[in-house]
């Protein structure tokens, strides 16, 4: 795909953004290969970093099969997080396109990660908090109706994440095949495990970091990265949400 073409896509998902208003599907190429499909994300974030968003971090999304089914993909997707995408644990639904909810761990880069890193090293290098992802799209109609490519381009539908109390020190075993429980005004709607995220949620972080490698990127120091939802996403709506981790604690989000 040319340059021109790239920014001209990037800056029509750039005023989807920022104008809170949802594309058509036929707006954005549904055939965009993986390839494109990252070089219109790559445009989009720096037009959000230029216009004073800084990155923040990464969401990783179709972790498992059959979240990959949905979307035709055999590996997950990852896109950026700027800092608007930090929630404080308050969101206006009326802000939101279209919006779900997803429980997820965060993990909180306390030191770059390379490539040739073990797990045991990346989680050496990180933090662990219980988190809340609220994905959420520039496209009408977009679940589960929009192409692979056009997921990616759209920063792989990155909306909210809110991060709960960190816990530094996480062995392997204590992330391995954890419960993870979602809460609507105190009635359980939704539970999962960790081990839907590619098996464990520390291979999603490798994953991650040998994936941006190959676009030139990298996880920093002072990064968060959602990785990678334990349940299928669920519509949001108003009311207050609670997740429980086993062995690593909650996070609450209101919906107003």
């Amino acid at each position: 795909m040319a340059p021109l073409q790239t920014k001209q896509l990037a800056e029509r998902l750039y005023a989807a953004y920022k104008n809170n208003r949802a594309l058509e599907k036929d707006q954005i190429p549904p055939t965009l290969d993986l390839s494109a499909a990252y070089s219109i994300q790559h445009a989009l974030t720096l037009r959000k970093t230029q216009d004073g968003e800084p990155l923040r971090g990464y969401k990783i999304s179709l972790t498992s099969p059959e979240t990959q089914k949905l979307f035709n993909s055999e590996k997950p997707l990852y896109g950026a997080l700027t800092a608007p995408a930090l929630s404080d644990g308050t969101i206006e639904l009326a802000s939101m396109l279209s919006p779900l909810i997803e429980i997820e761990l965060i993990f909180l880069i306390q030191e770059d990660i390379q490539t040739a890193d073990s797990l045991a090293t990346i989680l050496s290098k990180t933090k662990i908090a219980p988190g809340i992802e609220v994905p959420d799209c520039r496209f009408t109609d977009w679940f589960p109706n929009i192409t692979l490519g056009q997921v990616v381009a759209d920063s792989a539908v990155a909306g909210r994440i809110i991060i709960g109390e960190a816990v530094g020190n996480v062995s392997f075993d204590q992330l391995d095949d954890i419960r993870g429980e979602l809460f609507l005004d105190g009635q359980a709607i939704a539970s999962g495990r960790s081990s839907e995220v590619l098996r464990h949620p520390v291979n999603a972080i490798k994953w991650l970091a040998e994936e941006l490698e190959s676009h030139g990127l990298s996880l920093e120091k002072g990064m968060a990265v959602s990785s990678g939802t334990f349940i299928l996403p669920k519509k949001l709506e108003t009311g207050r949400y609670e997740a429980h981790y086993e062995g690593i604690g909650s996070v609450a989000l209101t919906v107003h």
